[in-house]
Formats: structure tokens, sequence, C-alpha cells
């Protein structure tokens, strides 16, 4: 019963996260959009320019429930670790995270190939760490070893590469580039030699699969909702940019933020437009216009 409702949840948290990621960015491409579909155990394997946002973006638009690995450092008070392992986070840790986490690491492994070994879909960034650059950084040895684990249980899963790209790492109106090919020729990993060989074919797959938007990021600052949002997006912006000290987690932080504000924004306009004494039918139609003529400023 308690996993009916936490998937329930997850599933209107989906919508309501397509829903934000239509608002925030401007536009994201997608290529190969029927492999979303695919069923059957799945090992998405992806870059990792932009902190979490990398995983709502990838995991919203796949049309089941994907499990992903999340730096560990998120889960260390209780309340955080329910909440993240309820929306299908895994911990990793890292040594920068302290000795004493690293043998939890064999949970991740651990339950990554139990996942996959029951028909799930797991998404593993490879580089193992996020700086706001669309070029790839050094692979990890953990997304090799998984699919090692996975083989030796004679379960072959599939394999996707997603290469995500954005044409900026600050802030809403963003275009975003998602490409997603299957990997066909699966290696099978019995030693280091194998891992390696695995590592640079994902290397060259997804090198093709990174494609950087060219279109800037540009706003119709004249634009009447441009204006209305403008106090509302700056507060909370600062607000973001001090609390993450502008740190690689600014824009995954901010879309949350924002994610789950924008609804109090919206109520608050309702409620002073009362104050005026505007007829609800009217005022309705003023907050459906809000989003979508906002959503229009973006040029």
């Amino acid at each position: 019963m308690r996993f009916f409702y936490i998937y329930r949840v997850v599933q209107l948290l989906k919508i309501f996260i397509q829903a934000g990621l239509w608002l925030f960015c401007h536009k994201i491409h997608l290529k190969n959009k029927q492999l979303f579909k695919t069923g059957g155990p799945l090992l998405i394997i992806a870059n990792h320019p932009n902190s979490f946002l990398d995983a709502l973006i990838i995991g919203s638009y796949y049309k089941r429930r994907v499990y992903f690995l999340a730096r560990g450092d998120a889960f260390k008070k209780p309340i955080h670790r329910f909440l993240l392992e309820s929306l299908n986070m895994i911990p990793v840790y890292r040594l920068r995270e302290g000795k004493e986490f690293l043998h939890l690491n064999d949970y991740a492994f651990t339950k990554s190939i139990e996942l996959l070994n029951k028909g799930y879909a797991v998404l593993i960034f490879i580089e193992g760490i996020c700086i706001n650059s669309n070029e790839l950084q050094p692979f990890k040895k953990g997304t090799a070893r998984i699919l090692e684990g996975i083989q030796k249980l004679n379960t072959n899963p599939k394999i996707h590469i997603a290469g995500i790209a954005f044409n900026q790492f600050k802030g809403i109106g963003k275009t975003v580039n998602l490409v997603v090919s299957e990997m066909n020729d699966i290696p099978h990993i019995q030693n280091s030699r194998d891992r390696v060989v695995f590592n640079q074919l994902v290397f060259d797959q997804l090198k093709q699969n990174i494609l950087i938007p060219k279109t800037p990021t540009k706003f119709n600052k004249s634009h009447l909702f441009y204006k209305i949002h403008l106090p509302f997006y700056n507060l909370i912006k600062n607000f973001v940019a001090e609390k993450t000290k502008n740190s690689v987690f600014f824009d995954s932080v901010l879309f949350s933020v924002l994610l789950f504000t924008y609804p109090v924004f919206i109520i608050s306009i309702f409620f002073m437009l009362k104050l005026f004494k505007i007829p609800t039918t009217i005022i309705l139609v003023i907050l459906v216009a809000l989003p979508i003529m906002g959503k229009r400023v973006q040029e």
C-alpha cells in the first residue's frame, strides 16, 4: 500500500516537473523520442553538466519509473534520505564526502544491479562529477562495475547513451538538447581491460550525442508579463544564489524553489485581484494566462 501511494505521488510529481520544465526552459529538443518508451531492464548512461536538473530532465521524458544515482551528501539527514529515496534516488559517495561513507557505495552498486535484474531502469552519470560544462570529463569505474555485476546474473539490459547539453547554466530561458541513442554492441565485461574498452565505447557515442545549443537566451523585457514576473523571479534567484554560493547546484535549486513557490505567487495574485472586487471568472482567466504569457516573453 505504501508503495502504491509513493508511486502515485511520484507520477503526479513527474507531471508537475514537466510543467515546470516547460516554463523554466525556452525549448527542450529531443532526438530519438521513440526510445523513451523502451521497456525491460535499461541502463541509461549520461553526461552530467547541470547537477540534479540533468536527472529531472532525462527522467521526466521516459515513460516509466527511472532510478538514478545521486550525491551521497544530500542523504545525510534522515528526512532528506526518506524523501530522496522516495523519488527514486540512490546515494553514491565520493572521497570528499568522507572515508567513513565509502563502504556505503557497495549498497549503491548492489541496489542498481538488483533493480536492473528486476527489469527497472537505472540512470547513471558516468563522469561522477558536475562542473557546469558541456565538455566530457574523465569517466569513473562505477558504471562498468554495475554492468559487470548484472551480466554475471545473466541479465543483459539495454543501454541508452543520453547526451544532454545546455546553452547556459544559470537561470530561466535555457535551450536544452537531449539526444538518446541505443548502444548496440555491448561488450561482456570480465576484467579491467574490458572496463576500459567499454568506457571508450561509451565516450565515443556520448560525445556524438552532446549537441550544444547555439541559440542565446533572450527575453522581451518590454513585455507586460515579463515585468509582472520579474520581482518574484529576482527575489527567488537572489535567495538561491546566496544559499548555493552560485555553485553547480544553483540551476537545479533555482528550478526546485521556483517549482514550489510559483503556485504561491499565483495564489497571492488571486487574492490581490479579489481585493479589487474583480469577478472570479476574470481572475481565473488572468491566472491561466500568467504562465502561458510568461513563457512567451522568451524569444
